[in-house]
């Protein structure tokens, strides 16, 4: 289940990430992706002999790296470059080329209390799972919202008592993360979307309504006289 979900959401990230390459600071989140610079041996086998050497060689790198997990980089995204190819050596008993190589690719790394914008994806009893940028992250039923919240297994949301917020699949949400743990394809994070500011985004959106109608009628009558007589 967590590598289907992987895969998915890595394909999903590619698709919007390149498009956006030049300009990572518009994204949400976008410190959480960096793209580094590696060196490495790869194997590129007989089958691709008849390639270009920088296609076989990139197609090789993309093989072995592209989805693996490291717990101080985060998961790798994408083998954006190959930079540097050294002379390639045949190993005894094994008909492949090894290349000495320096690459580029492109992480992401989620970082503890930074704000995320995701989707839902799934809403089971215990909490909300949501897509933010290649992973997903759940959001534990008692982080969901500051009200008493109750599960609707029937319509597969969660409801607010006193708010009458609704959480369902497909809702827009901003998130925090407030728990990270990277190991191999395991991976886990937690989020909050309990804090002023988060959750659904037709909950953030109604309280800053609220707030700025609220903002209004704070204002006193004597302030507004003054300032008619100004």
């Amino acid at each position: 289940m967590l590598i289907n979900r992987l895969s998915e959401g890595i394909k999903a990230a590619q698709s919007v990430i390149f498009i956006n390459m030049k300009n990572l600071n518009l994204i949400t989140g976008a410190k959480m992706y960096k793209i580094l610079t590696v060196n490495d041996k790869i194997r590129v086998p007989p089958s691709n002999f008849n390639m270009d050497l920088e296609n076989a060689v990139k197609q090789s790198l993309e093989e072995r790296w592209e989805g693996l997990i490291e717990k101080d980089i985060g998961i790798i995204l994408s083998v954006v470059s190959v930079e540097e190819i050294g002379d390639g050596k045949i190993l005894p008993g094994d008909g492949a080329i090894y290349y000495p190589v320096g690459f580029k690719i492109l992480t992401y790394a989620p970082e503890l209390h930074e704000v995320v914008k995701g989707f839902v994806i799934d809403v089971t009893e215990f909490g909300a799972f949501a897509r933010i940028g290649p992973l997903d992250g759940m959001v534990h039923v008692s982080q969901i919202m500051n009200d008493f919240v109750s599960y609707d297994q029937k319509n597969a949301t969660f409801n607010g008592r006193e708010s009458k917020r609704v959480l369902k699949e497909k809702d827009p949400i901003r998130a925090r993360i407030i728990s990270v743990s990277l190991v191999a394809k395991q991976y886990k994070i937690g989020l909050t979307t309990r804090q002023f500011g988060l959750g659904a985004e037709n909950w953030v959106e109604s309280e800053k309504k609220r707030l700025s109608e609220s903002g209004k009628h704070d204002k006193s009558p004597e302030k507004a006289s003054k300032k008619d007589k100004k």
